[in-house]
């Protein structure tokens, strides 16, 4: 059994603005082996058109995604919450590897399980170009 990760549900404001911080600084390292660590070992996302089965292929997925996404830096805000559940929205900024700047907007919907892990992560996320004079994070 793994050790809880807190805050743990049945949410309430204070706990459900932690839990959504808590990932956004993940996030924001850029370290899939420890952003990886706040699912379950068997974690169900969708992102965007994947679908993602377990922590070894989140590893393997966000791997992928901040060798493509250069300069990655996110924002997520709390949109709302009911026990163990939470809907976010977000933006991040991005480069690819040719120098255009990208701003990615979406919500999540997230499931977590008695303590604390997200079990289910869904995504919808839409990419946007932007001039560098227009990043905003």
């Amino acid at each position: 059994m793994e050790t809880p990760r807190h805050p743990l549900p049945p949410f309430t404001m204070e706990t459900a603005l932690q839990k959504v911080q808590i990932a956004e600084d993940a996030w924001n390292t850029k370290d899939p082996e420890k952003v990886a660590l706040a699912y379950t070992i068997d974690t169900e996302w969708r992102n965007r058109t994947d679908f993602i089965n377990g922590r070894e292929e989140v590893k393997e997925f966000l791997t992928k995604k901040w060798q493509k996404e250069l300069n990655y830096k996110l924002k997520k805000e709390l949109w709302g919450f009911k026990e163990n559940r939470m809907a976010v929205r977000f933006e991040y900024e991005w480069q690819d590897h040719s120098g255009q700047w990208f701003r990615s907007y979406g919500n999540e919907l997230w499931e977590f399980d008695e303590n604390g892990y997200m079990q289910k992560r869904y995504a919808s996320i839409n990419d946007l170009a932007i001039e560098e004079s227009d990043r905003t994070l």
